[in-house]
């Protein structure tokens, strides 16, 4: 798991939901626009296909796109906590 120091493309960020509730979301590092692999990163959001700019927040984790983190499917609900702590199902 790298650091959100840097990112690669195809590298995986997890977005954990805010505290007012919401999901959690994945997507996949596009581009890292920051000197070195540093924010902001081109994100591809696997929930919805769109790109967007990222901005990273503490509620954040990359994770490296070589990892079982990243190959793993689209996240379903009641799943999500399993996946991004590595629980089995």
């Amino acid at each position: 798991m790298a650091g959100m120091g840097a990112a690669h493309p195809g590298d995986r960020i997890i977005v954990q939901p805010g505290p007012v509730g919401g999901r959690v979301r994945d997507g996949e590092v596009l581009e890292a626009r920051g000197p070195g692999g540093t924010p902001p990163y081109l994100v591809r959001w696997s929930d919805t296909g769109r790109i967007s700019l990222l901005f990273p927040g503490p509620d954040a984790v990359v994770h490296d796109g070589t990892s079982r983190a990243a190959s793993a499917p689209v996240l379903t609900e009641g799943a999500e906590r399993r996946w991004a702590t590595g629980q089995q199902p």
